[in-house]
């Protein structure tokens, strides 16, 4: 089955962590070896906030613009194929514009 078309649970987003919208997120779990997990995660249009786990992801659908508090570094926009890395700790803003899915191992 692609990964654009996997069904995926959806829930909403802690009131604490949304600054716009009533954005929903959800994840499955693909794999999981060596302390290492492998995963699809979706975030509907809203903006909201996390702290983030050690993670590689690669953007499959929809489009974001990914903001760092801390550290403070450019944002980044989201759109197919865009790969990034993030380290534990990072505080960040999600601006969805577009349903976001990415594959992501963490």
């Amino acid at each position: 089955m692609p990964v654009t078309s996997l069904a995926l649970p959806s829930e909403p987003i802690d009131e604490a962590q949304v600054r716009g919208g009533a954005p929903r997120a959800g994840h499955v779990v693909l794999d999981e070896a060596g302390g290492r997990s492998i995963g699809v995660w979706e975030h509907t249009p809203g903006v909201s906030t996390d702290v983030e786990a050690d993670e590689v992801f690669v953007v499959v659908a929809g489009s974001a613009t990914l903001e760092f508090e801390h550290p403070a570094l450019p944002p980044v926009e989201l759109r197919p194929g865009t790969v990034v890395r993030l380290d534990a700790g990072m505080r960040t803003v999600w601006t969805i514009h577009e349903t976001l899915r990415k594959v992501y191992v963490a």
